[in-house]
């Protein structure tokens, strides 16, 4: 190219202004070209491989040849224009030639580096868009891998500088690796924590998650290389490091989700003083009432009410229709305490959602409340300032 110019210059200029104007017109040529270049990519490839994405029936390559990638594409073109024509222009000894040619390099590997995390966040993006992916914790390891190109980026930057191997410039951050581990304590952490939390399963957006030392409850919106982010049902947002789900406990809510059924553990408390034997006449009322069964083999002289409550609300449990039959399900009874003697319920209700867990729950205790009294017992109650009033009375 160089030949040819200086041939074409010399028909129109005198020897001295061909000398002189060689090289600036050589380098805008190189210039317009690589501008030429980058047009033809960003406005002749890219319209055709959108057209060519859109009539395919897979949604993936929309998702992954999008504008942004094809753009981080295009911005290869100029250099490597640029690297093909350079060495025409100059003098191979040249310092600006070898500037020049550090430069464009550099520019070719930042490039590179960028196109490869355009493709990953494109790929990512996809993942995230289709809920088959969207539960696993995908977004550390493209995080990682990005680091990584990063840092193979900056090695062959620096090396391509500085004259040096690669091989060197590891050798030189080896021996500063104290520092590096210093500054990226946190990335490092989050590095290893995020490959511990994905390969055991431990944790996917989604999930709800309670971690009582960081005050976090609620649903995980984001699973990155340095924080987990959970947006607690106050809406309010808790960002929890990795590694400290690691190190520390959590509580995860989403095997309960997925079994199906929640589980209610509640106790009411029967004042020991209204635990009594039957009457024959209260047996027989509770029969024609329907809460005790003629199977109870309920007798006078030795049933207790509290025993006949029990076996009534096993039962009301298994005809439930909002309890899991198939999982366990029991009412029983706990030590006593000052404030009575704890009979608790425990049982799994058939919905996981939040709301309808706590009206199915409130209905069955409601029942319960009520039942108690028909067999004689009263559930105890603190007594209150109208309570005290009415004794002074």
């Amino acid at each position: 190219m160089k030949t040819i110019l200086r041939d074409f210059l010399s028909s129109l200029l005198s020897e001295n202004w061909v000398d002189a104007s060689l090289l600036p017109i050589t380098l805008i040529i190189i210039t317009l070209t690589a501008i030429l270049a980058y047009l033809f990519c960003h406005s002749v490839i890219s319209v055709i491989v959108k057209t060519a994405t859109r009539r395919t029936k897979s949604d993936w390559d929309d998702d992954i040849l999008n504008e942004r990638f094809l753009k981080a594409f295009s911005q290869l073109a100029p250099a490597i224009v640029v690297a093909y024509l350079l060495p025409d222009a100059f003098d191979n000894e040249s310092k600006m030639y070898v500037w020049l040619t550090k430069l464009t390099e550099f520019y070719i590997v930042w490039a590179f580096v960028h196109l490869a995390n355009q493709l990953l966040q494109n790929l990512y993006d996809a993942f995230d868009k289709r809920q088959k992916y969207k539960i696993h914790t995908l977004r550390g390891v493209f995080q990682i891998l990005k680091l990584l190109f990063v840092c193979i980026g900056v090695i062959i930057g620096l090396s391509i500088l500085f004259d040096k191997s690669p091989l060197a410039i590891l050798t030189a951050a080896g021996a500063s690796a104290a520092v590096l581990m210093l500054v990226f304590k946190d990335t490092i952490l989050g590095l290893v924590a995020g490959v511990q939390l994905t390969a055991n399963d431990m944790l996917k957006k989604g999930d709800w998650i309670i971690v009582p030392k960081s005050g976090a409850n609620g649903e995980v919106t984001d699973v990155s290389l340095t924080t987990v982010k959970v947006r607690n049902w106050d809406n309010s947002v808790t960002t929890v490091p990795p590694y400290s789900l690691v190190s520390e406990s959590f509580q995860n809510y989403k095997p309960m989700q997925d079994s199906g059924g929640r589980r209610v553990m509640r106790a009411i408390y029967i004042d020991i003083n209204t635990i009594s034997f039957c009457t024959p006449q209260q047996i027989i009322r509770l029969k024609e009432n329907g809460w005790i069964e003629d199977n109870d083999n309920a007798e006078a002289s030795h049933t207790v009410n509290i025993e006949l409550l029990r076996r009534y609300l096993e039962r009301y449990l298994s005809v439930s229709p909002h309890v899991r039959t198939d999982m366990i399900y029991m009412v029983r009874q706990q030590p006593p305490t000052p404030q009575g003697l704890p009979l608790e319920l425990y049982f799994f209700v058939n919905n996981t959602e939040w709301k309808h867990y706590e009206h199915i729950q409130s209905s069955i205790f409601n029942h319960v409340y009520a039942v108690v009294k028909e067999f004689g017992l009263l559930m105890y109650q603190a007594p209150s300032g109208t309570d005290l009033k009415s004794i002074s009375q």
